[in-house]
């Protein structure tokens, strides 16, 4: 067995202590190798359950963190997901394999770009990314079966709420980029939203506008 092999075992074995129990999830996972996506100094780090840099001043989110926003999620093999911030691509390519399609957006089009390239290399062909205003949500491919926010907003995004179908479900990071922040799983009832706090977390904050490069 390598170190890379007993690196990846450890990686799942992680995912496991830290409550991700999903199946498919947890296979996804596996699958995709999260050193795709980590470049550089970093590239040594891309099997330890941290958050790291990447370019933008963004990061690539902690493993357990991706692992409990996807199970959050409840993707089936029929949906449609809309992701907002595409960082390094790497949920987005977790998400491929459990999704009919993924719609991804950041407001940086180098990130969309680099993450594009990678998409390409690792033949996930099921998702769409594009440089965009991800506050806005986005309309042209709405309504979503699930929307999934990798930035957080001091309350969930009106635009977004209204992107979700009836019966589907939106995981967003809520509360200010300074301060604790809770992971919200939102619910769009026949009758309006139903919100669950899940757990802490902090995530860099979701900006208005078009980013630089």
């Amino acid at each position: 067995m390598t170190l890379k092999d007993e690196q990846r075992m450890q990686f799942v074995f992680s995912l496991r202590q830290h409550g991700v129990t999903d199946a498919r999830v947890l296979e996804a996972m596996e699958t995709i190798d999260r050193g795709d996506f980590v470049k550089g100094i970093f590239a040594e780090r891309a099997y330890e359950d941290t958050p790291l840099p990447i370019a933008c001043g963004q990061t690539i989110s902690q493993p357990a963190i991706v692992g409990l926003m996807t199970q959050a999620l409840a993707v089936a093999p029929r949906h449609k997901v809309l992701e907002i911030g595409t960082g390094s691509g790497y949920q987005a390519a977790v998400l491929s394999l459990l999704a009919r399609r993924v719609y991804t957006v950041d407001r940086h089009g180098r990130l969309v770009r680099e993450a594009q390239e990678v998409f390409e290399r690792l033949g996930l062909a099921n998702i769409t990314a594009m440089t965009s205003d991800g506050s806005r949500g986005f309309p042209e491919q709405a309504p979503f079966d699930r929307i999934i926010v990798t930035a957080a907003a001091e309350d969930p995004p009106g635009p977004l709420l209204a992107e979700l179908k009836t019966g589907g479900i939106m995981v967003v990071p809520v509360g200010r980029s300074d301060a604790v922040q809770v992971l919200i799983k939102v619910t769009r009832t026949e009758t309006g939203f139903d919100y669950d706090e899940l757990l802490q977390v902090r995530f860099v904050p979701l900006i208005e506008g078009m980013g630089d490069g």
